[in-house]
């Protein structure tokens, strides 16, 4: 497939500069849409507009027979174990490709995989429009789930902040009516998404749910995470459910009459319900997008998606 549209992820940034990835060399990009190029086996799909799911599975492990493809356990990945989409071509199997309907832009679409993510976290916590939901962390799991909240109906909704950038990106994304705070807990929830992955907000999250609540845990790990005797009471008293979530439910080309969360994201981004193109903060060329990778790792501008954009 030619790339269109690719997003730099907050992963993206210790792959490239300090971790490295799991097999080298390595072309990086997983949050990638385009036009397919060549399929000899389909050839109906040359030209078509599509996104890409970037998970390999093995589709034989245990996990992968029940469909939850996203713990598959002998899994490859596109610009993690495998080459990705910062690139002006990519080779992705059939089954990875999502048909874009008419009138979706690619940067859009380049936006699903964060999105979808943010959806599976929603699913997980089995929020209803007559939940109240806090949303700890606005980084862009933490807006992109608010706005997919705000478009499902979701009235009672609250984000915990600590950067003002991103509360005034929140309010300008269209999500009305949610309460910001910096670091204090807006009310007792009935739904609370973590979307930051450090032991303080973890703290927070448990804190914040009232009795009988679900807690999600959605942000990558910073470091070991501990939290006192007190938060492990609140488990305890208040009937927590601690949950976590990994990645997303796709179940593969052509679509079957069941949805994933990928499915549900395009539902929302090809109904009108979202725009994620003003969440798309900086636009670069492939070629410059060493300076969109700068950004995010020195933290000089404030952003959400970093995006290269290809012709």
């Amino acid at each position: 497939m030619k790339v269109r549209a690719a997003g730099i992820c907050g992963s993206d940034i210790p792959r490239i500069f300090t971790t490295g990835a799991h097999v080298h060399p390595l072309i990086p990009g997983h949050e990638f849409a385009g036009e397919v190029a060549e399929c000899p086996e389909e050839p109906s799909l040359v030209g078509r507009a599509v996104g890409i799911f970037p998970l390999l599975p093995c589709k034989t492990c245990p996990q992968c027979r029940l469909r939850r493809y996203e713990m598959c356990q002998r899994y490859g990945y596109l610009g993690s174990r495998n080459d990705g989409g910062f690139a002006d071509y990519v080779r992705v199997p059939i089954w990875n490709l999502l048909p874009l309907p008419e009138g979706l832009s690619l940067e859009e679409a380049a936006c699903l995989e964060p999105l979808s993510v943010a959806i599976h976290a929603i699913r997980r916590a089995d929020i209803t429009p007559e939940d109240s939901v806090t949303v700890i962390g606005l980084g862009t799991i933490g807006l992109f789930a608010l706005m997919a909240l705000s478009a499902l109906g979701v009235r009672d909704l609250a984000a915990v902040g600590n950067k003002p950038f991103q509360r005034e990106m929140a309010a300008s994304l269209g999500i009305g009516g949610a309460r910001y705070t910096e670091s204090g807990v807006p009310r007792p929830a009935d739904a609370v998404l973590e979307c930051v992955g450090r032991a303080e907000t973890a703290s927070l999250a448990l804190e914040a749910a009232g009795p009988g609540g679900r807690v999600v845990l959605v942000g990558n790990p910073h470091s070991d995470m501990t939290f006192p005797r007190d938060q492990y009471w609140q488990i305890l008293r208040k009937q927590l459910a601690v949950l976590g979530t990994w990645n997303s439910s796709y179940f593969g080309y052509p679509p079957p009459s069941q949805k994933d969360d990928w499915h549900r994201a395009l539902d929302l981004l090809s109904g009108g319900k979202l725009d994620l193109r003003r969440a798309v903060t900086h636009r670069f060329p492939l070629a410059e997008l060493d300076r969109g990778l700068a950004i995010l790792r020195d933290r000089t501008e404030n952003a959400v998606k970093i995006m290269a954009v290809m012709d």
